[in-house]
């Protein structure tokens, strides 16, 4: 079954010509799926402009820069271990994450649902000691 994907990737710091062989290979590991598999990975959309070059959280392999890209496709679910394997051995990709969209539909679903129960709650009283001496002396 093909579904939706969102895979930020972060890259070493490199000239613009590897960067973009870096892209090509990601996007040639989606696009060829499994040997026999009938229907291809696709990539749906390249974003490089959503956070470009930044300092890293920590360093990693040696790096405190890296390039965040996001890669929006469409894949088979039995391709994605296999897809992972790759972006593990590859050695100018530092961090990736491969995200279902549907579960970040529902992540974003879910919390706006919660800020609509939070914004309809009435605000609790606040009990204050006259309270509490009325309820003492109802007892």
């Amino acid at each position: 079954m093909i579904r939706s994907y969102e895979i930020p990737v972060v890259f070493r710091v490199m000239p613009d010509e590897e960067t973009q062989t870096a892209i090509d290979q990601v996007t040639t590991w989606i696009e060829n799926s499994t040997e026999g598999v009938d229907e291809p990975g696709s990539v749906t959309r390249i974003d490089r402009t959503r956070f470009g070059r930044r300092r890293l959280a920590y360093e990693i392999d040696g790096q405190r820069d890296g390039n965040y890209i996001f890669f929006y496709a469409n894949m088979k679910s039995e391709h994605v271990p296999d897809f992972e394997t790759n972006m593990r051995l590859y050695d100018g990709v530092l961090r990736y994450l491969v995200i279902r969209e549907d579960e970040v539909a529902f992540v974003e679903e879910e919390t706006s649902i919660v800020e609509e129960i939070t914004a309809t709650e009435e605000p609790v009283e606040e009990v204050t000691e006259e309270a509490e001496e009325t309820a003492e002396s109802d007892e």
